[in-house]
Formats: C-alpha cells, sequence, structure tokens
C-alpha cells in the first residue's frame, strides 16, 4: 500500500490553501496513495508564531465544516483516506486537532493535540485547549490508524497507547522550523518509537518561511523495525510517497516480543502520576 506525506507551504488564505491541498490530494491518489496525510496547520499561517491576539477564537473552523466538507467529497471520490490537521473551533474553545476521513468520506472522529507546549515562537497556550478526545485509533479501509499531533510524539506514553490500541501506522502532522532541534534528534525519536511499539510512523512536516520562523520540510516514514524508509527535503515542496507492507507490523519484534512482555502491574501506577517522583 502506498502512502502520501503532503509537504507544502501555506499562506495566510486558507481557501487558496485549501485548493492546493486538494490538488495535492489528486495527484497523490493518481499515483497510487491510498492514505494521503497533511502537516500542522496545513491550510493556515501558522498562528502560534505570535501571541494569541484578541478575537482568535474566530480563526478557528468547525469540525465538521468547511475544510472537513470538502477534503470528505474528496476522499469519495478518490477512494483515499486522508489525515488533516485544522484550527479546530468547538463552542468557545480551540484546539489543534486532526480530523481523520476514511475512503468513503465518512468522517471518523479527530484527534485533538494533548499536550500544549508554549516558548518563543510557540505561543501554543494561547490557542489550543488541552485535547480531550484521548488517544484513539482508526479502523479505516486501509489499516488502523492514529495521530501523534507535533508535540504529542514527544511522549513515550503516547506513543504506546497507540501501539496498546492497535494501531498500525501513527501519522505525525508537525510545525519543525530549521534549527529547531539538533540535527538528526526529531528522526531518531520517531525510530525508536517506531521499533519500541511495531509501528509504521510517518512525519509530515511544514515547510517554507514565515515571518518568524523557517518550516523545515524534511518529513519520512519508519517502518516498525525502526529503518526510515522514505525521505523527503529540506525547504522543498514536495509529495512525499512510501509503500508500507502493514504484514510487517505483526512480524515486528515489538509485537512479537515486546509488548508480550510488557510488567504493566509493576510500573502501571508510576505512569499515571503527575510530576517528577520525589
Amino acid at each position: 500500500m502506498k502512502i502520501a506525506l503532503v509537504q507544502q507551504r501555506a499562506t495566510p488564505d486558507r481557501d487558496a490553501n485549501r485548493r492546493r491541498g486538494v490538488a495535492a490530494v489528486r495527484e497523490a491518489a493518481d499515483a497510487g496513495a491510498k492514505i494521503v496525510c497533511f502537516a500542522e496547520l496545513a491550510f493556515d499561517p501558522f498562528y502560534p508564531q505570535e501571541p494569541a491576539p484578541p478575537g482568535s477564537l474566530d480563526m478557528a473552523e468547525t469540525v465538521p465544516g468547511p475544510t472537513t466538507d470538502r477534503f470528505a467529497e474528496l476522499a469519495a471520490e478518490l477512494n483515499v483516506v486522508l489525515v488533516l490537521n485544522v484550527f479546530e473551533r468547538d463552542g468557545d474553545l480551540t484546539f489543534d486537532s486532526s480530523p481523520v476521513i476514511d475512503a468513503d468520506g465518512r468522517l471518523l472522529g479527530r484527534t485533538r493535540m494533548v499536550h500544549i507546549t508554549d516558548y518563543d515562537c510557540f505561543h501554543e497556550k494561547g490557542y489550543y485547549t488541552p485535547g480531550d478526545t484521548g488517544v484513539p485509533v482508526y479502523d479505516t479501509s486501509c489499516g488502523r490508524i492514529g495521530v501523534a499531533i507535533c508535540y504529542d510524539r514527544h511522549y513515550p506514553e503516547y506513543m504506546r497507547a497507540l501501539a496498546l490500541a492497535g494501531a498500525e501506522i501513527v501519522f505525525v502532522p508537525q510545525a519543525g522550523a530549521v534549527g529547531e532541534w539538533p540535527e538528526g534528534l526529531f528522526e531518531a525519536e520517531l525510530r525508536v518509537a517506531s521499533f519500541q511499539s511495531g509501528f509504521f510512523a510517518a512525519l509530515c512536516n511544514r515547510v517554507g518561511a514565515e515571518p518568524k520562523l523557517t518550516f523545515a520540510g524534511e518529513s519520512f516514514v519508519c517502518d516498525p523495525a525502526g529503518n526510515v524508509i522514505a525521505r523527503a527535503g529540506q525547504g522543498t515542496e514536495e509529495i512525499l510517497l512510501c509503500d508500507v507492507d502493514l504484514e510487517l507490523v505483526a512480524r515486528s519484534h515489538a509485537r512479537r516480543l515486546f509488548l508480550r512482555d510488557r510488567r504493566p502491574e509493576l510500573y502501571g501506577d508510576w505512569l499515571n502520576t503527575r510530576g517528577p517522583v520525589e
């Protein structure tokens, strides 16, 4: 099965970004992709570069809403599964949200980012409410899909929870800037997560210069053995295509050994505590 990661720039024009996203899905489907994933806030500027202004609630959109409606039609037309990422409004709350749409156009649900960071150029606490949808895994026509939105991927317990729920592919919509972390660290982190939990991990990053950040691109895919099997360029707009064999999940070390030999009765309570152990 072929998956696609859409690594493209976002301008302040949401409608134009959405049209480019539709064109990218068509191109990916023409190339044989069965699942297409977009980067974090794929159809908007990266708002958290600046502290949240008054009225930021009005910058968000509902789910279902204009973006999910348009892409649901497209998914049904092309028979592809879509993993999106939008700035979601739900009443008076806003979330960093990844709707998942099955190949028949059904909105299966949305994953909301659980862990919210805040530091220079990533003023996310002013925009996002901590997610309340748990750690869902979606049964799609192309396999069991989990989503770890950007910052959530740094939490091993979140990634392990996706594995325990049976995820075969974990998609990571990301907004990672050039020089943000030591070279190779993001890749190493997901290689380890893939190996330890026995799933494919597919990170789809933003790309391009924005007012305060230049996003790196360099999207990539890891297999369940921790090998990088596809990688996009730095600073390039492209669609990264990658063939994945889901039979490798059941044969992985993690699914045959690591998950089998867990001892949650010894460390389960510790994992559920808050803060450092005194």
